[in-house]
């Protein structure tokens, strides 16, 4: 398994107003939008991003892990004994993934694109 890139999670109530801020104020590009997220990036170097939603969870997770085998650190999740707080599953726009509480307390969603 490997990790792809590691996306922190910020949760919002009024996403208009966020996005504005990263966009306008901090000069990011929007990446990604999509019912209740949406990713921003620094354009000179698109890997650096930043996920702000108001659904689907990022309320609970504060960090976004993409991974190749979602399904393989999933078992190892379970293996280990660690509390998965949201279950594998597809979504419908295109990801596979699960949430998992890391040592902290921290809900980290470990996730696969298609």
């Amino acid at each position: 398994m490997t990790v792809h890139r590691v996306v922190p999670n910020l949760f919002t109530e009024d996403p208009a107003a966020a996005s504005a801020f990263y966009t306008d104020f901090l000069g990011l590009d929007v990446g990604m939008e999509m019912p209740g997220m949406t990713t921003f990036v620094v354009p000179e170097v698109p890997s650096a991003q930043l996920s702000i939603g108001h659904a689907y969870g990022l309320d609970q997770a504060v960090v976004s892990i993409g991974v190749d085998n979602v399904d393989e650190i999933y078992a190892r999740a379970q293996q280990q004994g660690l509390e998965i707080v949201y279950e594998l599953r597809d979504e419908p726009w295109g990801v596979r993934r699960f949430f998992v509480k890391a040592p902290g307390g921290h809900v980290i969603n470990v996730v696969q694109h298609a």
